[in-house]
């Protein structure tokens, strides 16, 4: 399986990513979760890394329960940091024995209370490294991260730039991006991108806004910005936690049809582990794909 299998001109194509919850209850509700958008055959449900490694159990342990129970295809995240190229071996050789094949390779973040990344021993210091040896192990389809805004440690967007070429050169299937709220940053960053020869599917990260300060604070570890109207109409409402939620319901609804109009029906939800608003945002999609079908000539021929 390779994630460019899911990426087919003109195809309406969503995927979710996770996060490991730290207790019991918090997993059982994110697979109850999951279960609940089942029907809306995502084409992957992703599982996010700590730093250090701090839930790298958790990462392999909810990966194959959401592979096993909630009967979706699924990819890992896997990171170089605090981990060996040892530990690397062991552990997605024990990720492929359990029937795993798609993997979201990183460099990762530094750990927390660090300023920098500092490369574990006998470890890698950036993501191309690793990309290039997941995939001298044969067997995995690798997708890497982009960054429309720029990564936030990179000197300028040309050298952030040049390192995703690196990423894809080395092996990277797909790129998905970070989240991001105004799409002329995705327009630019995809123009730029095709220019210096990568030609890989690039697929936008959707994250729905559900709570002002939990935004505030995401955006500002990594370095996305909130539009100056979107932000004051969320502090006007902060104090109607609806209101925040249908606001950003509606903020992703348009930031994915303006992407339809001018790229391709491809969409990375970051869902932060519920299912509601992803449910409305990709029920308005799909509504409109069916209105533009219905409203096509009589004999006229989709792409596929």
């Amino acid at each position: 399986m390779n994630f460019r299998d899911f990426y087919k001109p003109g195809r309406l194509t969503y995927s979710f990513e996770v996060f490991p919850p730290k207790s019991d209850a918090g997993i059982a509700d994110l697979i109850a979760n999951l279960k609940n958008l089942r029907d809306l055959d995502p084409a992957f449900v992703s599982v996010t890394y700590g730093a250090m490694g701090s839930t790298r159990d958790l990462t392999r342990d909810l990966a194959t329960r959401i592979k096993n129970e909630v009967g979706v295809t699924t990819a890992f995240h896997f990171t170089c940091v605090g981990t060996s190229r040892n530990d690397i071996k062991t552990t997605i050789e024990r990720f492929k024995k359990e029937g795993f094949e798609l993997v979201v390779a990183l460099r990762g973040d530094p750990p927390q209370g660090t300023e920098k990344f500092i490369p574990p021993s006998d470890g890698f210091a950036h993501a191309n490294e690793l990309v290039s040896y997941i995939r001298s192990t044969n067997g995995f389809s690798i997708a890497v991260a982009g960054y429309p805004e720029g990564h936030i440690e990179a000197p300028n967007k040309e050298i952030d730039l040049e390192n995703l070429k690196r990423k894809v050169d080395a092996g990277g299937d797909i790129v998905i991006t970070q989240l991001f709220f105004d799409n002329t940053d995705y327009f630019d960053f995809c123009e730029r991108a095709r220019k210096i020869g990568i030609t890989v599917p690039i697929v936008p990260g959707i994250m729905p806004i559900s709570n002002l300060k939990q935004i505030e604070k995401i955006t500002k570890m990594c370095g996305a910005r909130i539009p100056e109207k979107l932000h004051a109409r969320l502090q006007e409402n902060e104090g109607d936690p609806e209101k925040i939620r249908e606001i950003g319901i509606e903020h992703a609804i348009a930031q994915c049809r303006g992407i339809m109009k001018q790229c391709q029906p491809w969409f990375h939800f970051y869902i932060l582990n519920k299912s509601e608003a992803v449910r409305r945002i990709i029920n308005a999609l799909d509504a409109d794909v069916i209105a533009r079908t219905l409203s096509l000539p009589k004999g006229t021929k989709q792409s596929s």
